[in-house]
């Protein structure tokens, strides 16, 4: 999950750009860049947090240098997160700073206000959200009767299969205290393969072990150094079988050609959707830490976000082995929202763009077996997950369906202005939960 300056606003229906797509891993977790006019946008109450029934004004804030910006000409629209705006205008603000009238939501959910200023012909874009008793989001996808035994037939089947590990030592990523490689290991399926970089400490001994899933799109991986240097083994993965050290070109063609909207490849078949030897992938990946003699064979926790988030979750669940888990706004949460007249989450196969392609009973069947509300409803293990109220990538509707339902211990850190990115106390709050529920018990 490495830091770039760069910031894309995501907008996905299915997929995002391909052009993009490489870049995912970095974008998805990094602050946007400051604009030249601010547009802030926030919800009457300080936790942005309301009954459902109560009213809230969203209070605008157009700053130029600091100040706000007078004269300036907006327009605006309210409603339910992805769903249609009940309410919009557009007007010209004398002072900059002013209300958005009040605003409610019959039900458990969001409420959505967009704004956006004009000045000199350019567009500045600001957002803001309202949770109306999000503690009470119930999903809308259904839990297959046999959910756990389909998964217990193919976590059987990954078993039979031989682990086949390869490991090529990368000498110019090496530092003094740790050696990365990438490995290569038979994935579910004979034929198939996993990638990933794996980060050693050199020191003689015993580490606890953090598996890193990866965000959506097709890219490289550079590997998890930091935090092997503070004594933990680290292993990112790929998911797409294909090596993840290859020039950036190779995974912006794959992207805009034969991966390009791999989210919905043989949806309307349980056995043949392209996450199953994904998730059971994640699985492999343990199978391969547990095989390292450096390992302290206990200690294992996994992490990502986004798409990252949801295979935390689902890794967590189907794998016992896994101690701990750490989530950035998963994905892949309550799909079917959108049949429920609520928004879904990415890839929003069930949205206005969507609908017609995706609406049959063997795609919403399927994705009962893949959603991560019901991985979510397996969770044995503590957790620690971050998300904002402003994503929009991931709306947190879906979210909060998937994290209403766990049982575990969870905590749950809301930065309530982000969108589908995080600032870095975020990341360095998670990593030092992660760290510490990876300390043998002695070391605590």
């Amino acid at each position: 999950m490495q830091k770039k300056s760069i910031f894309v606003q995501l907008k996905w229906s299915i997929f995002p750009l391909a052009l993009l797509s490489f870049l995912l891993h970095a974008v998805v977790q990094a602050q946007p860049p400051a604009q030249f006019v601010k547009v802030i946008v926030a919800a009457d109450h300080t936790d942005w947090t309301y009954k459902t029934g109560e009213p809230v004004n969203f209070k605008v804030t157009v700053l130029k240098d600091g100040n706000p910006l007078k004269n300036i000409r907006i327009k605006y629209e309210v409603g339910p997160e992805k769903m249609e705006p009940v309410k919009k205008d557009s007007l010209l603000q004398p002072t900059g700073v002013f209300s958005i009238p009040a605003v409610t939501l019959k039900n458990a959910g969001f409420l959505q206000c967009i704004v956006i200023a004009n000045l000199d012909g350019k567009e500045y874009r600001g957002i803001g959200a309202a949770g109306f008793e999000p503690s009470s989001i119930q999903p809308t996808v259904a839990n297959p009767t046999d959910f756990l035994q389909f998964w217990d037939n193919a976590k059987a089947e990954l078993a039979k299969i031989p682990l086949d590990a390869r490991m090529t030592i990368l000498p110019d990523r090496c530092t003094e205290n740790v050696n990365v490689y990438q490995v290569n290991i038979q994935n579910y399926k004979s034929g198939a393969r996993l990638y990933g970089i794996l980060c050693i400490p050199k020191k003689e001994g015993k580490y606890p072990a953090l598996l890193r899933v990866p965000g959506a799109g097709i890219r490289s991986y550079k590997g998890d150094i930091a935090t092997a240097e503070k004594g933990i083994i680290t292993l990112e993965i790929g998911i797409h079988g294909i090596p993840v050290n290859l020039d950036e070109s190779v995974y912006a063609n794959l992207g805009a050609g034969a991966l390009n909207n791999y989210p919905a490849f043989n949806l309307d078949n349980k056995d043949r959707y392209y996450y199953k030897r994904v998730y059971l992938g994640c699985i492999r990946a343990n199978d391969f830490l547990f095989s390292l003699p450096q390992f302290d064979g206990v200690n294992l926790a996994v992490t990502g976000g986004s798409q990252g988030g949801a295979l935390s979750i689902v890794t967590a669940a189907l794998d016992t082995r896994v101690k701990c888990l750490g989530a950035f706004y998963p994905a892949l949460c309550d799909v079917t929202g959108y049949l429920h007249g609520r928004a879904g989450g990415w890839p929003h196969l069930f949205n206005k763009d969507n609908i017609a392609f995706n609406n049959s009973k063997e795609k919403i069947e399927t994705c009962g077996y893949y959603d991560v509300v019901n991985f979510a409803r397996q969770l044995k293990v503590p957790g620690m997950y971050s998300w904002g109220y402003n994503d929009e990538t991931c709306p947190p509707t879906s979210m909060f369906a998937a994290y209403n339902v766990i049982t575990a211990p969870k905590t749950l850190w809301l930065a309530l202005e982000t969108g589908h990115w995080t600032y870095p106390e975020q990341d360095a709050k998670m990593i030092a939960w992660l760290i510490d529920k990876l300390k043998p018990a002695g070391e605590k």
